[in-house]
């Protein structure tokens, strides 16, 4: 390799045999960044939860370093029903981007962008519009997210919990 040409990239499939870095990643991310904010009993089963249509890993350098997925519209969204509501689409007709991430360690290398486009494709040849919601106060994400072209439909409570109601930012990626 060019040792001019900067680390290797590359966005992939996820693989069942990825989930355990993916996992170490996302306890990166959540000691960091304090995402996801309610730390899953079972890291691997959040991140690849039955019926999910797709997922992605973002590697560095031969390492996972991100990761992305892409699920069908279900009950608790918020994202979906706006959308909806909006284009005069059935909310079955979009696809939720979640469980985005990218280590502290392997940011500004664009891979987070990389992770969202191939979604955005994947999601575009099943038929389907991505849509994702971000916790409010994830400013970072957000920024990504609207530098991306990404419309913001609204801002929303969701209530995660019988005890916890946490704000919302749903998002639609551009027509």
């Amino acid at each position: 390799m060019d040792e001019n040409a900067g680390p290797a990239h590359r966005i992939r499939p996820r693989e069942k045999g990825d989930l355990e870095a993916c996992a170490r990643v996302l306890a990166e991310v959540h000691r960091g960044d304090g995402y996801p904010v309610n730390w899953p009993e079972i890291p691997a089963d959040w991140l690849a939860p039955p019926g999910q249509l797709a997922g992605w890993v973002a590697e560095l350098d031969g390492r996972i370093v991100g990761h992305l997925a892409l699920s069908p519209a279900g009950d608790g969204d918020a994202a979906p029903g706006l959308w909806s509501a909006r284009t005069g689409r059935p909310a079955a007709g979009s696809a939720v981007v979640s469980r985005l991430f990218v280590s502290p360690s392997a940011r500004g290398h664009g891979l987070g962008a990389l992770l969202l486009d191939r979604a955005v494709r994947d999601a575009a040849a099943r038929g389907l519009h991505p849509v994702l919601d971000v916790v409010a106060s994830d400013t970072a994400a957000a920024a990504l997210y609207e530098r991306l072209g990404w419309h913001l439909l609204a801002v929303v409570e969701q209530r995660w919990s019988p005890d916890r109601t946490v704000t919302v930012r749903c998002y639609a990626a551009p027509a």
